[in-house]
């Protein structure tokens, strides 16, 4: 799915994200018909072990990049661009370009960047905005928006972006109101994480739905599963049979 193909489904149904970092969870996220793959900078928590997103590089998430580029055939691949790599115009272009080559056909800069989303845009590179909590550089992790005068400016920041030829708009932790205030404003997809349900479209990390965390869990995330807990119980036997002797047996030796 292209970019053209996405923004045509506003109003006409929502749009699926979720987030992947590696081939094996991009082929079963492709394979099952979600809309966009976002290798998300989350990387530096849920794989990279970092207590923010703040230490991930360029480095990483080209890697990452590739990785699930290798994976996804159909969905359309959105990579994150890293925090310092889209400090200047040029180094947006520099860096935009090496996820493209990586694998991506979008990016995502963080915050009202309307420099950087008119160039990458110019050059042809579809770009999705950021607006509402912005994690790399957030002191404290909370709603955005609350406030009349914050609520005005994240507004005015996504009209700012999508007057700059973005496709779609993350909005990131905000009031449902204001949420629904900006979708029904600007032409890009508006896609929801902690936004309520009147965004065109809603993105998850996948390690959160599918729990694989046991700490606390933010009142946005819903977990559709409990693999951690599932993990846990077949390392557990795995461990039990080899103790015991019981693993490998005959059916899984060779003769």
């Amino acid at each position: 799915m292209d970019v053209g193909e996405l923004r045509r489904l506003k109003d006409f149904r929502k749009v699926t994200v979720l987030t992947a970092y590696d081939y094996q969870t991009a082929k079963i996220l492709d394979s099952a018909g979600v809309d966009i793959i976002l290798v998300g900078d989350s990387l530096g928590m849920v794989v990279l072990g970092y207590e923010d997103t703040k230490r991930v590089t360029m480095h990483d998430m080209v890697r990452h990049t590739e990785a699930v580029a290798r994976g996804a055939s159909s969905a359309l691949i959105v990579s994150d661009m890293p925090i310092n790599s889209y400090d200047s115009v040029e180094d947006a272009m520099v860096n935009a370009g090496k996820l493209v080559e990586a694998g991506a056909e979008a990016v995502k800069p963080e915050g009202n960047v309307p420099g950087v989303v008119e160039a990458l845009v110019e050059t042809g590179i579809p770009v999705m905005g950021h607006v509402g909590l912005l994690p790399q550089t957030a002191e404290e992790y909370k709603v955005k928006g609350k406030k009349q005068s914050e609520a005005d400016r994240i507004h005015s920041d996504a009209l700012e972006l999508d007057s700059k030829g973005v496709f779609s708009i993350v909005l990131e932790c905000i009031p449902r109101k204001l949420a629904r205030r900006i979708t029904e404003a600007v032409g890009a997809l508006t896609i929801g994480i902690g936004a309520g349900v009147h965004c065109d479209g809603q993105v998850l990390v996948i390690n959160d739905m599918l729990g694989m965390e046991g700490s606390h869990k933010p009142r946005h995330v819903k977990r559709y599963a409990n693999l951690e807990a599932s993990i846990r119980e077949a390392v557990d036997s795995f461990i039990e049979e080899v103790v015991e002797g019981k693993f490998p047996d005959k059916e899984h030796s060779f003769r």
